[in-house]
């Protein structure tokens, strides 16, 4: 069995953020790139407001993690929503969960948490009792 590098963040999370009001949450999944602590990647959600043109928003993300902080900026492609969302959280002590707040600044701001694959059988039961 090979060992992941927890230091690391390279890798496939799953994860929720939720909004300030009473909308319900909503659920990402994150390909990270951690390059001795310069974040690149890329995520897909499920849109809340479909159309027949679009029903998966596309995101790019870049940033940096170091130590416990991670922080990075999340850009969308296309679709209705053409704007920035800035993350900032920590990692936990083995490296299988992040936590922390987003902002879209001047606008809006939530929770998010995000579980590393391979915590297959805890990530929805996770997700899914999550207060965040």
């Amino acid at each position: 069995m090979v060992q992941q590098d927890r230091s690391s963040l390279t890798g496939l999370w799953h994860g929720q953020f939720t909004y300030p009001r009473s909308f319900r949450p909503e659920f990402f999944t994150a390909s990270l790139l951690d390059q001795s602590g310069a974040l690149s990647g890329s995520i897909t959600e499920k849109a809340t407001e479909t159309t027949a043109q679009q029903s998966i928003l596309f995101a790019t993300l870049s940033g940096r993690h170091s130590g416990s902080l991670v922080m990075f900026v999340k850009l969308y492609e296309g679709g209705n929503r053409q704007h920035s969302v800035q993350y900032e959280g920590t990692v936990n002590e083995d490296g299988t969960e992040i936590s922390g707040t987003w902002s879209i600044p001047g606008n809006w701001s939530g929770q998010f948490l995000m579980i590393r694959e391979g915590q297959a059988e805890q990530t929805e039961e996770l997700l899914c009792e999550a207060d965040i």
